[in-house]
């Protein structure tokens, strides 16, 4: 969020089937054998350009994201530390408001210790040029006080790099294009942080200077133009048009109503993406109206359909109208605030009512349309660290199974694996963000995260599956995770040792072997009889069943259904694969929640070819309710995986 003073490359299907007899430990969770989509060899009977026909989409459910603030990583160049105001570093890394030394070239020197965590996306603070003066003794190591969107911070590159995009554009020559080189090389994705909200605070060198590679263009003193509003700054933080009109903590904010404004910010961004970005992490959205990102999320996704956008609407949650409404129609899915809180509450303050806190968050999973592509996480750079809530060791581990295990997409805070915590001042900002000290490969929840990570990528339940809840008290929480006939099942423990008499798992029966621990667990009947969970323990057992193969796989979501026990959903078409519009061929989608159902579609035959399709549903001892329109028309991918995301129209009884 808005901080107080205190040529792009095509992406692969990490989806696609990997043998399931490996395990997680030996599995590559950053290449599991994937497929590069391809745009080449389209139809030749079709003038038109068929790439504008589909959406490639790139797939995000199954990365582990780490959050990393550039400058309190690792120094990988000194040389640059002192940067355009020497007065700004401290060397003794003693003052928490100025720099201590990160830079791009200390995540290159990391990146197999990040790749052998099992991370397959590192999320960057801004790299945007930033004001190189202190306000209120702060220095903007944060990189949410912008002064130029289209030049680098020359204090993240190498001492005389040109930090103009513009001017590096084709020579691709700076540190940032050899970290981009090296992640993809690792078949490792860059999540770029920006920020659309607001530029700079009021220092000696004026408010709101914006610059457009260097050339002035906008000043809050001076506004002719109208580039910002000019309202003071909140008072009423439940007054919505305050909060998307007035300021934060005094920085210049952006009048979105000026197209020249939108136009520049666009096109810094869509720069950024060129240079091989591959994802987007968008501040302080809630401050912005929904049309403005309507119109953002557009444009960057006709000018980079494959980039993947999360923003951060703080403190969402599900039962909040305003932020779901925003999660399901501006074009880009957030950060779960909502789950990180009742996260925070039950395992790090010992919350009375425990997992329940957990559950009931899960519970309201379809007020949303992609609840599987929520970020989740349990502490960032604007609140203590979990550890400041709770320094057990082994209770952080039982958070981070947990963030690993639901449903959706998990991002740890760098040094987390390291127990990384500063708990002056209660660990709250800046003390949340220390320099990253210890490289330890061995600490229980490296490895944790590592096998988790693995299991992500080898088990399609847990990353495309929906959750069922099979036991719960406060101190202990039982889940399934599903996806066709894989299967995960995860038991937690908050307090003591315990045992369970029976938990259903539906796993085949045989015999298991926790993910984590190596321990192996009978299944009869579906079920596991006296199971016994250590203190502050977690099992996470693993069955992977038949992946779905084909030429084109179509990844379907169908939203807004509303379904009956016993009441199946079915896509239908004029294609072999969807049954030649014969209901009884039809292919069946899987229950993700009251609100969504999903299925992975194969496509050999019809690769390549305009397709008719829709959906139905299957009501036992009732004719099929067919959906009320004549059909969806949709262009099959010659190869590789795509997505559909459709919302359910009124059905018609056949």
């Amino acid at each position: 969020m808005a901080e107080t003073p205190q040529p792009a490359q095509l992406p692969t299907d990490p989806l696609k089937p990997a043998p399931a007899q490996v395990s997680p430990e030996q599995y590559d969770v950053t290449n599991p054998q994937a497929k590069v989509e391809t745009l080449e060899e389209q139809p030749s009977d079709i003038d038109i350009d068929l790439e504008f026909l589909y959406t490639r989409d790139i797939e995000f459910r199954q990365e582990t994201i780490y959050f990393l603030v550039v400058d309190r990583f690792y120094d990988g160049d000194p040389s640059n530390n002192e940067g355009p105001n020497p007065e700004l570093y401290d060397e003794t890394r003693q003052d928490w408001g100025k720099y201590w030394g990160g830079d791009l070239q200390g995540v290159i020197d990391q990146l197999d210790y990040l790749k052998n965590l099992g991370i397959t996306a590192i999320w960057l603070t801004p790299l945007f040029e930033q004001i190189e003066e202190l306000f209120c003794g702060n220095a903007a190591i944060h990189g949410y006080w912008t002064k130029d969107f289209k030049r680098f911070n020359p204090r993240f590159l190498g001492v005389g790099e040109n930090n103009s995009l513009n001017k590096t554009q084709d020579s691709r020559d700076t540190v940032f294009d050899r970290l981009i080189a090296e992640l993809h090389h690792r078949n490792m994705k860059l999540i770029l942080d920006i920020v659309c909200n607001h530029s700079t605070p009021e220092t000696t060198g004026g408010k709101g200077e914006l610059y457009d590679d260097g050339v002035k263009i906008a000043d809050f003193n001076e506004d002719e133009k109208h580039w910002y509003h000019h309202y003071g700054e909140v008072v009423d933080w439940e007054n919505d048009w305050q909060i998307q009109n007035c300021e934060l903590a005094g920085l210049a904010t952006f009048n979105e109503n000026n197209t020249e404004y939108r136009n520049y910010i666009k096109s810094a961004i869509k720069q950024w993406l060129d240079r091989g970005v591959d994802a987007l992490r968008v501040d302080t959205v809630k401050h912005m109206p929904i049309w403005f990102w309507q119109e953002f999320n557009a444009d960057i996704l006709s000018h980079r359909p494959d980039v993947f956008v999360f923003g951060e609407w703080i403190y969402s949650h599900p039962a909040d109208d305003r932020s779901v409404e925003f999660a399901n129609n501006s074009g880009m899915t957030i950060l779960d605030f909502g789950l990180c809180v009742s996260i925070r509450a039950a395992l790090g303050q010992g919350a009375e009512d425990g997992f329940y806190l957990i559950k009931d968050v899960l519970a309201l999973d379809h007020h949303y349309s992609g609840a599987l592509e929520l970020i989740t996480f349990i502490d960032n750079h604007d609140m203590p660290r979990f550890q400041s809530l709770n320094p057990d060791p082994e209770m952080l581990k039982v958070a981070m199974v947990l963030i690993m295990t639901t449903r959706g997409i998990p991002c740890i805070y760098y040094g987390t694996e390291q127990y990384l915590h500063d708990d002056t001042d209660g660990g709250d900002d800046p003390y949340n963000r220390p320099m990253m000290e210890s490289w330890d490969r061995e600490t229980e929840v490296y490895r944790a995260i590592r096998l988790l990570s693995g299991l992500r990528r080898l088990n399609p339940a847990v990353s495309m599956g929906g959750q069922w809840q099979k036991y719960i008290t406060p101190d202990v929480y039982c889940y399934v995770r599903r996806y066709r006939d894989s299967r995960c099942f995860v038991a937690l423990n908050r307090g003591e040792a315990v045992t369970l008499d029976e938990v259903v798992t539906e796993f085949p029966d045989g015999e298991h072997t926790c993910v984590i621990t190596h321990n192996k667990y009978e299944v009869q009947d579906g079920k596991i009889q006296n199971l016994t969970l250590e203190t502050r323990g977690a099992i996470v057992l693993s069955h992977v069943g038949e992946r779905v193969k084909a030429q084109t796989i179509v990844r379907a979501q169908l939203n807004g259904v509303q379904t009956l026990p016993g009441e199946q959903i079915v896509v239908i078409g004029d294609c072999p694969e969807l049954g030649n519009w014969d209901i009884s061929q039809a292919y069946p989608m899987e229950y993700i929640n009251s609100n969504t159902w999903f299925a992975e579609i194969p496509f050999d035959e019809s690769a390549g070819k305009l397709i008719s399709y829709k959906y139905a549903m299957l009501r036992e001892g009732q004719s099929p309710l067919r959906e009320n329109l004549v059909a969806r028309r949709w262009v099959i991918a010659p190869e590789g995986t795509v997505k559909w995301r459709d919302t359910w129209a009124s059905g018609r009884e056949s």
